[in-house]
């Protein structure tokens, strides 16, 4: 970053989503914490950030999630450059919250070595649970929910993470998890060492706490959450130690949460964000996701006129795709609600497959907006769920930044797009992955939610 883009003050925090639904959730809880923040869809340009005027929060949303160690190395190193210059004392690495990542594709342990040649700081927080969305960190080992059912699973005997198609998870403990990808020499502080945090005299012995934590750490340590209770302690080692030197902090968007709870007071919202109200036209929706979660989710709608696709025939034929978007658009000016979604495959699915079908998809995605658009029907309000297609349609549509609107439901946010664009700009843009929300949550979208 130039003097001249430095001008304005450094934002408190900056973030870097390794895929855009993570990052959108994210905003979501700069946004709750106070701070004016902004998502940009890649290294803002000097002009793009003029446009977004002052900011307390910068996040970048990039696809490191999918993608292969050199790569990431490449990605990262740009993102990382910038975050650092904007002058934050934390840089976030927001990685998903089941650590879902292997050593050859959206390595955690190959984010982190790029990451931290930017932040001088040798203490590398990770934070290992986030229980405001079901996933719990104890003794290393990590926990968490299957979508909205109550039960907790050991993410390594979890029904949907431990057989993903690309990065299954089959290891609990995240020491071990992350030294496959390289991160050896992890420090783990169980939960059952924090001091309590419940009145002012216990302030002095979890400062003297945190020190001793600083002093004798010099790398990665992982730090259990379990209790939202004990995000206020994870917080203040956070800042402290970034008081010292600028950091970088990785985990979901618990360290958000974390830093909230442990900053002095700031900005309040000026008035609480307004709720979703009910869409003024026809809301497109489009699932890339083969989650459980999701599929579940497509059944109990019943708003939507449905429309499968077929992923053989999207990847191989360009007019089996215009004619998916001109059958979507021309339900869509007739006043319906529309709810494309990509069939289950027949045989397992690699990461390239998989990474194809999210590119075809979120073209599908600029082409379903763009027709209706210049049909004179532009959409005011979309829904994407799956990560890579989240990413892909986002990238498809132009997009150069999203803005805080409001939350559908845990760990599912809705945007407002900005982009140079007119017929993309300032569209509500719901982004959820394939573990988020209730069965409901499409129809939700449409009818709106308090």
């Amino acid at each position: 970053m130039s003097e001249g883009e430095r001008s304005a003050p450094a934002p408190q925090v900056c973030w870097y989503g390794d895929d855009f639904t993570g990052a959108t959730d994210t905003l979501a809880e700069v946004a709750r914490a106070g701070l004016r923040g902004l998502l940009f869809l890649g290294v803002p340009t000097p002009e793009q950030l003029r446009r977004a005027g002052p900011l307390d929060a910068i996040g970048i949303a990039g696809a490191a999630r999918g993608m292969a160690p050199a790569e990431m190395e490449t990605e990262l190193r740009a993102a990382g450059r910038f975050l650092a210059g904007t002058g934050a004392r934390v840089l976030h690495y927001k990685c998903c919250s089941t650590f879902d990542s292997a050593p050859h594709v959206g390595s955690i342990g190959a984010a982190i070595r790029e990451l931290r040649r930017h932040m001088p700081n040798p203490i590398v927080p990770i934070v290992g649970g986030q229980p405001s969305i079901g996933r719990y960190c104890s003794f290393a080992q990590l926990f968490a929910r299957a979508g909205s059912a109550p039960e907790i699973h050991r993410i390594d005997r979890h029904p949907v993470m431990s057989a993903h198609p690309v990065t299954p998870m089959h290891e609990a403990d995240l020491r071990l998890h992350l030294q496959a990808q390289g991160l050896s020499g992890i420090r783990s502080v169980p939960h059952t060492a924090y001091p309590r945090l419940r009145q002012a005299a216990d302030a002095p012995a979890l400062a003297r706490w945190i020190d001793q934590i600083i002093e004798t750490t010099d790398g990665p340590v992982l730090l259990d959450l379990v209790d939202d209770e004990q995000l206020a302690v994870i917080g203040r080692l956070i800042w402290r130690a970034a008081s010292r030197a600028p950091l970088l902090a990785v985990g979901p968007s618990s360290v958000q949460q974390a830093l909230a709870r442990a900053a002095p007071p700031g900005r309040e919202w000026e008035t609480d964000p307004l709720p979703l109200a009910a869409a003024a036209g026809p809301v497109l929706v489009v699932a890339g996701s083969l989650s459980p979660v999701t599929a579940r989710q497509i059944a109990a709608c019943r708003r939507y006129a449905r429309q499968p696709l077929q992923v053989e025939r999207l990847l191989a034929d360009p007019d089996y795709a215009a004619r998916q978007a001109q059958q979507a658009a021309a339900a869509l000016a007739q006043g319906h609600n529309v709810l494309a979604h990509t069939d289950k495959p027949s045989a397992a699915v690699s990461a390239q497959d998989t990474a194809a079908t999210a590119r075809a998809t979120g073209r599908l995605v600029a082409d379903i907006v763009r027709t209706s658009a210049h049909a004179g029907r532009p959409l005011s309000r979309i829904g994407i769920a799956g990560g890579d297609t989240s990413s892909q349609a986002t990238l498809a549509l132009g997009l150069w930044g999203l803005a805080f609107r409001c939350v559908l439901a845990p760990g599912v946010t809705v945007s407002l797009t900005r982009s140079d664009d007119p017929l993309t700009d300032g569209i509500e843009l719901m982004l959820k992955g394939g573990q988020m929300g209730g069965d409901f949550l499409f129809d939700e979208l449409a009818a709106g939610a308090a």
